[in-house]
């Protein structure tokens, strides 16, 4: 397939977020334990942020684990937890060389500190790269953000920072966790369903969706590259009239 950057008339979102849904699914098809599906899912994280890269998608948001997953049974969380360490000490070295910048958002306090450990120290090596911006949404929940930015305002106008009357979109932004991060252009979601699942809620006002039946641990740069076509012939008005 012809690279994207060089296509006439394909606008390659700044910012694409995914939805990463499916490894369990994909594993059951199969007959295999859901642990291979989610291993699966790391190898297409893999391809998908060198692909973003190839690209010239500029941030690229992936979410891993929300809030709600720590309901799932303790085995295949520590499964996940075990996947997400091993993550972190093998591929940071790469993600360096190809100049990803890494940011998790998150509460990171409940992923224990041994992981918190190391993804600070992801971050730091990772901070000065500016190919591509990595953001991983790890124990994330988007009513949860919202509601830690309102607290923090709170505090602020508590502490006399500035006016309630200073409150705006603007203003609030900069205490969510994403601040500085440009809002996401293109949400994808693999799997086929059709939710944004608690994810990005204040970011998504305006962003363009898009679900695919592929599930996660299938998803390809092709799949990327079809992404992003189908992004370039949205009509983005952001309620303006034709």
């Amino acid at each position: 397939m012809e690279a994207l950057p060089s296509s006439a008339g394909v606008a390659v979102p700044v910012h694409v977020a995914i939805i990463m849904d499916g490894n369990g699914r994909w594993a059951k098809a199969r007959g295999l334990p859901r642990t291979i599906g989610h291993q699966r899912g790391a190898e297409a994280v893999r391809r998908t942020v060198r692909g973003a890269a190839e690209l010239g998608i500029g941030y690229l948001t992936l979410f891993g684990f929300s809030s709600e997953n720590w309901k799932r049974p303790a085995a295949e969380i520590d499964d996940l937890m075990g996947l997400l360490r091993l993550y972190l000490r093998g591929e940071i070295a790469e993600l360096d060389r190809n100049g990803v910048r890494l940011r998790v958002v998150g509460e990171r306090e409940r992923l224990g500190p041994e992981i918190v450990r190391l993804i600070e120290d992801a971050e730091e090596r990772t901070r000065s790269n500016a190919r591509l911006n990595l953001t991983v949404a790890l124990s994330y929940g988007g009513r949860a953000e919202i509601a830690r930015a309102a607290r923090l305002i709170a505090a602020a106008v508590k502490a006399g920072e500035f006016e309630v009357e200073d409150i705006d979109e603007t203003c609030f932004a900069r205490y969510l966790l994403t601040a500085g991060i440009p809002d996401p252009d293109l949400l994808i979601r693999t799997s086929g369903e059709q939710r944004i699942s608690n994810f990005l809620l204040w970011q998504s006002a305006y962003t363009e969706l898009l679900f695919l039946d592929r599930l996660w641990p299938d998803f390809s740069k092709d799949d990327l590259e079809d992404a992003v076509r189908e992004f370039s012939r949205r009509d983005r008005r952001y309620g303006a009239s034709a």
